[in-house]
């Protein structure tokens, strides 16, 4: 099985590439620092599994899911983060991702989790799983536009919930502050959680008719 290492850290890609080498089933057979680096390489339709790191410069891992599923159908993508993250966590599995796991995996259940990908099944970190059950379990949110106290935000978060609102995306708020998308999924992810909303779409609809300074 054929495996793709993208990751801006080159101490990360290097672990990743001995822990993957030593199954025999399983070879690193290219390495990528970010999406735009991936993209360009030779070779990614005899590629059977990438792993994407999800913040990376230049491209980040969701962005880049959505152009490798969009270009090779047959090539799995399992997206690779440092931390839980349900913005993450959503994005990616929209973009198309087989998988999502924390970086601090066990060697064996990275192997597998590899492997049961190839194979079509979706593989979850156990609190990816439990962040998907809890979406799913939890009673529907009601929408009241006008309804957020925004106290809790900082000046920049409330620049950028005002851009969600208008519906920009990650890249093009990032262009307007001149700020990584990285720091805008940051800024992002604070805002749900201080305003305790759900997703980006639920936010706009709250931020309808409030004053955003």
């Amino acid at each position: 099985m054929r495996v793709l290492l993208v990751d801006d850290q080159p101490l990360v890609r290097r672990g990743l590439r001995t822990l993957l080498d030593l199954e025999d089933d399983l070879r690193v057979v290219a390495e990528a620092a970010d999406g735009v680096q991936a993209l360009a390489l030779d070779g990614l339709a005899e590629v059977d599994v990438a792993l994407v790191d999800a913040q990376m410069p230049r491209m980040d891992g969701v962005e880049l899911i959505g152009h490798l599923t969009a270009r090779f159908p047959a090539l799995v993508c399992v997206v690779l983060t440092t931390f839980e993250d349900e913005v993450v966590l959503d994005g990616a599995l929209r973009a198309g991702a087989r998988g999502h796991l924390l970086k601090d995996v066990e060697p064996d259940e990275l192997a597998r989790a590899v492997r049961q990908a190839h194979a079509g099944r979706v593989v979850l970190g156990s609190m990816a799983a439990q962040l998907l059950v809890q979406r799913y379990l939890a009673p529907q949110e009601v929408v009241e536009p006008g309804s957020l106290d925004l106290a809790s935000l900082s000046d920049r978060e409330r620049v950028v919930a005002r851009q969600v609102a208008r519906g920009a995306t990650n890249r093009e708020i990032a262009r307007s502050l001149f700020i990584t998308e990285g720091t805008v999924k940051n800024h992002v992810s604070a805002v749900l959680r201080k305003l305790d909303v759900r997703d980006r779409t639920a936010l706009a609809l709250r931020l309808t008719g409030t004053d955003v300074p």
